[in-house]
């Protein structure tokens, strides 16, 4: 198969975590994903990340999942790189999903530790060494101690930094001091990237090369405001728009993130709520509470953004 023409790889800016649109039935509906691929282009992103948490991975099947990337990059035409998420139970199927997703045409991964299994710091390193000698596309490992109980020590990035095509990380243990400690340790080695949304700001005064959004997926043309303004150094104007999101940014740290966003989504008529089961769509007091957030919050909506 013939891969379309993707850009280089440069990891910096918003590169959104993209949901994975769903019907009713819990069937895929590609067409309703590329129209909010197509709004997050028109915002500025400089990437998409398919097949992350938020996309639901570990619930797609494998064929789905080669589905959702390949349409991605017949949708993004070279505008903007693809980068496909990896979280895989093991080593094998992980190989395969990225010299699947190479052939594509991604133009790169955010690579999980191994789900389900919890492992030891020896095994994390030799999972993210092994796979990253299954390809030779560019990588951001992806440290979630929180999700997935594997941490990534700054320790051990400089241990990991040998690791040629390992370009980028995703900084989501919550713990802000990380990104002083990577940078004293690793230098500019990394690109760093913030994973979670309400300390977007508090991450880029420390200094980061880049956002992996979730909940801006929703309200994109803000989210992205917020990066120009933070990078221009424009921190009143970008500590007041961070105060207005700020709700909706805490709906990416719950329990219940995926059905959250989805329903946000659906309020901002980007994307319906349904989501592939186990998970099911919010309901009762959680989602009457969710949705007053989301309404509140959208009630006061920048008019210059709206």
């Amino acid at each position: 198969m013939s891969h379309l023409a993707s850009p280089t790889l440069d990891w910096s800016a918003v590169f959104p975590a993209v949901v994975t649109q769903m019907h009713a039935d819990q069937s895929l509906d590609l067409a309703a994903s590329a129209l909010h691929w197509e709004s997050l282009i028109d915002s500025g992103v400089a990437g998409l990340v398919i097949c992350g948490s938020l996309g639901e991975n570990q619930c797609l099947q494998p064929d789905e999942k080669r589905a959702v990337v390949k349409h991605a990059v017949e949708v993004a035409a070279g505008r903007v790189p693809v980068v496909a998420g990896v979280a895989e139970m093991s080593t094998q199927s992980a190989i395969h999903y990225l010299q699947d997703c190479e052939k594509l045409g991604a133009s790169g991964f955010m690579i999980m530790p191994p789900m389900v299994y919890k492992a030891d710091p020896a095994e994390t390193a030799h999972w993210f060494r092994t796979l990253a000698q299954a390809t030779p596309l560019s990588w951001m490992l992806y440290n979630n101690p929180v999700g997935y109980h594997t941490d990534v020590s700054p320790e051990a990035f400089v241990e990991l930094a040998d690791i040629p095509n390992l370009h980028a990380i995703k900084e989501s243990s919550a713990n802000t001091r990380r990104i002083t400690e990577l940078r004293n340790l690793t230098g500019e080695r990394y690109r760093i990237f913030t994973g979670v949304d309400d300390l977007f700001l508090e991450s880029a005064i420390l200094g980061i090369d880049g956002w992996v959004c979730g909940s801006g997926i929703a309200f994109p043309k803000e989210n992205q405001q917020l990066w120009d303004l933070a990078q221009a150094g424009r921190w009143d104007e970008c500590r007041a728009l961070y105060r207005w999101s700020q709700p909706l940014m805490k709906l990416d740290t719950c329990i219940h993130f995926v059905q959250a966003i989805k329903l946000l989504c659906q309020e901002t008529g980007l994307g319906k709520e349904w989501v592939r089961e186990p998970r099911r769509p919010l309901a009762g007091a959680e989602r009457e509470q969710t949705l007053k957030i989301i309404r509140d919050t959208l009630a006061t909506r920048p008019a210059a953004m709206a």
